[in-house]
């Protein structure tokens, strides 16, 4: 079950990534400036990125079953939420009042790698 939860967020994840993407390739073209449709990318970059390493991650729990798998896909999504998500709100309507979100999206991320490693090296030892 939870694992239909995972595959399912990754996928709707995926698809945002490409609505995203192509949004801010047409209909934000010429609306932003420079800076703010950077600023928009790196939210899209992050997030597609993420959400592949999540798709490996899930696919590797489906032939070896690890304690902390969840918690590197979790620490992964909510750190998309607020990382790529922050920076669409600011690309979007220019609001600052987001600057320390960003930033804990981007531990968050950092966090799910670092905790991807310590599930892989335990999963080796075992």
């Amino acid at each position: 079950m939870q694992d239909r939860f995972w595959w399912s967020g990754a996928a709707l994840s995926g698809a945002l990534t490409v609505m995203a993407g192509a949004f801010a390739a047409h209909a934000l073209q010429g609306q932003l400036s420079p800076r703010l449709a950077a600023v928009f990318e790196t939210g899209v970059r992050y997030q597609a990125w993420h959400t592949l390493a999540m798709v490996g991650v899930l696919a590797w729990r489906a032939s070896c079953l690890y304690r902390g798998q969840y918690l590197v896909l979790g620490l992964w999504t909510t750190g998309m939420l607020l990382f790529s998500g922050s920076l669409y709100v600011l690309a979007l309507t220019g609001m600052r009042g987001l600057g320390m979100i960003t930033p804990l999206g981007g531990v968050l991320l950092i966090g799910g790698w670092l905790a991807l490693a310590v599930c892989a090296f335990r999963a080796r030892a075992a």
